[in-house]
């Protein structure tokens, strides 16, 4: 089974549409928040070079964990909620 954990940021409209629309679309995601998770949000960009947020990463346990960050993998919200439907 694939988990989703998706990295956000207090006060950011981005992130707030992000997981209105995740919860619409009735998709179960682990919320980390970057500034009360900064080590892991570093390692995070370190990996990806992007430190653009919304961001997200599906986390399995047959496969290494997949990152996906804005302008990088994904143009708009739709597009990071239509990977992650064919990804989970």
């Amino acid at each position: 089974m694939n988990n989703l954990v998706v990295f956000t940021m207090e006060g950011c409209p981005h992130c707030l549409d992000f997981k209105k629309m995740l919860k619409e679309n009735k998709i179960d995601f682990h919320e980390m928040d970057i500034e009360k998770n900064n080590e892991e949000y570093s390692m995070f960009v370190e990996i990806t070079k992007n430190d653009f947020v919304p961001a997200f990463m599906i986390v399995s346990e047959e496969e290494k964990p997949e990152f996906f960050t804005p302008d990088d993998n994904f143009q708009d919200l739709d597009e990071a909620i239509t990977i992650i439907k064919n990804k989970l």
